[in-house]
């Protein structure tokens, strides 16, 4: 029992002496979502320490964009290029005041429908044939109850 208390505070004592995470000059920045399809749109969210000046981000997946500051961060929205291959792109965040932080951003290389699937007919979708099609069912709705109507008074 010894020996195991004592492996594990050398393992407590080794995570400790682990770096942190970098957050290189108190900057940070991420992508949302962080995987996506080539020819959609990502939030990018970072900070530069004070949030009050343009940033700008910068990747091979779209280029490079401006961040203006908003509600205490810095963000940008972009698109992520129709062709681009799938993999890993850096995404490189620059502040005004001469600080960077890097983040990862995954390009999925799956394929999505250009139509939605065949499901049949499709009776009750709406389009120009729905009003007639609910006409006609309301007029046979009636002619239908005159006709029972018609036979009650008739047995009586």
């Amino acid at each position: 029992m010894g020996r195991s208390a004592a492996a594990l505070g050398l393992v407590a004592l080794a995570c400790l002496a682990l770096p942190a995470p970098a957050y290189a000059d108190g900057a940070w920045v991420e992508v949302n979502p962080s995987s996506i399809q080539a020819g959609y749109r990502v939030g990018v969210r970072g900070s530069c320490q004070e949030n009050l000046n343009d940033a700008v981000a910068r990747s091979k997946a779209f280029g490079e964009v401006k961040m203006a500051p908003e509600h205490g961060f810095v963000v940008a929205a972009v698109t992520i290029a129709t062709g681009t291959r799938p993999g890993d792109y850096e995404v490189k965040l620059s502040c005004a005041n001469g600080s960077s932080a890097t983040t990862t951003m995954y390009v999925l290389g799956m394929d999505h429908p250009t139509k939605g699937p065949a499901t049949g007919g499709g009776g009750t979708a709406g389009g120009p044939s729905t009003p007639l099609m609910l006409t006609g069912g309301g007029l046979a709705a009636v002619v239908v109850g005159v006709g029972l109507l018609a036979l009650r008074r008739r047995r009586a």
